[in-house]
C-alpha cells in the first residue's frame, strides 16, 4: 500500500494529458513535486497554465526549468517554422510532425530523474498518451520501457539499490476521449488547462493546430463540453 504522502516527480506542461496525470498522482496520495519547462516554445503560454494548475492540485512544488531549446530549433514549436493547421486526422497520423521537438522527452525526463534523485523519489509520472505515439517517437511504450530501465542503471540511488525508478505513464493506452472522460471522473478543472501550439498574444487558441484539433475530437467522442 502506497506510503502517504510519498514523493513523485510529475511533469507539467498545463495540457490537459499532463494535467490529469497529475489529477491521478495526487488521487493516489503521491507528493507531487511538478516539474515545467520554459525551453523556448512559440506556446509559452502553457507556462501560466501550468502554475494554474500545480497551484489548484496543490503540489508540494512546481518547479520550472530553464533550458532552450530553441537554441537548436529544427521544430515549429521551437523554431521560425509554420505550425501545421487545420491537418486531417489522417495527414496527422502520417509520419513524424515538424511539431516534434528533438529529443523533448529524453530531456525532459532526464531533468525530472535529477530531481527524483535529489528527492530520493522512486516515481516520476508522464502524460505521453496513444494518440501522440503514432507520430512522437519518444512518446512509444518501448520507449518509456526502455528509459526505466537506463534511469536504474544510471543513478547513484539505482546502483546503490536504495531505490528502484518506475516512469508511470497512465494514459499510454488511452485515446484522447478516454483522457477526457478520466479527466472528469478526476473533477480536472478544464478551464485551467492549455493545449494551443500556437496561441495567440493573449493565450487564446488558434483552433486549428494539431493540438486544438485533437483536443476537440477528444472532448466531442467523450460527449463532454470543454469548459
Amino acid at each position: 500500500m502506497l506510503t502517504p504522502f510519498k514523493p513523485a516527480v510529475c511533469l507539467l506542461s498545463g495540457g490537459l494529458d499532463s494535467t490529469t496525470c497529475l489529477a491521478l498522482a495526487t488521487r493516489d496520495g503521491y507528493a507531487c513535486y511538478a516539474l515545467s519547462f520554459d525551453y523556448g516554445q512559440r506556446h509559452r503560454y502553457e507556462l501560466d497554465a501550468a502554475a494554474r494548475v500545480a497551484a489548484h492540485f496543490g503540489a508540494a512544488r512546481h518547479m520550472v526549468a530553464k533550458i532552450g531549446l530553441d537554441a537548436f530549433g529544427g521544430s515549429a514549436l521551437t523554431d521560425s517554422i509554420a505550425v501545421p493547421k487545420a491537418r486531417s486526422a489522417a495527414e496527422m497520423g502520417a509520419g513524424i510532425p515538424i511539431t516534434y521537438v528533438p529529443a523533448r522527452n529524453t530531456i525532459f525526463l532526464s531533468f525530472a530523474l535529477a530531481w527524483a534523485e535529489v528527492l530520493e523519489a522512486s516515481d516520476i509520472f508522464i502524460g505521453v498518451n496513444a494518440l501522440d505515439y503514432s507520430g512522437y517517437p519518444d512518446c512509444r511504450p518501448e520507449y518509456i520501457e526502455a528509459y526505466q530501465r537506463m534511469a536504474n542503471l544510471a543513478t547513484k540511488a539505482g546502483v546503490e539499490g536504495r531505490t528502484r525508478v518506475r516512469i508511470h505513464a497512465p494514459l499510454i493506452e488511452l485515446t484522447k476521449a478516454g483522457i477526457v472522460k478520466l479527466a472528469q471522473s478526476l473533477a480536472v478543472p478544464f478551464a485551467l488547462t492549455h493545449s494551443c501550439y500556437d496561441p495567440g498574444a493573449a493565450g487564446e487558441p488558434c483552433g486549428a493546430c494539431d493540438a486544438c484539433l485533437l483536443r476537440r475530437k477528444g472532448f466531442e467522442e467523450a460527449g463532454i463540453e470543454d469548459r
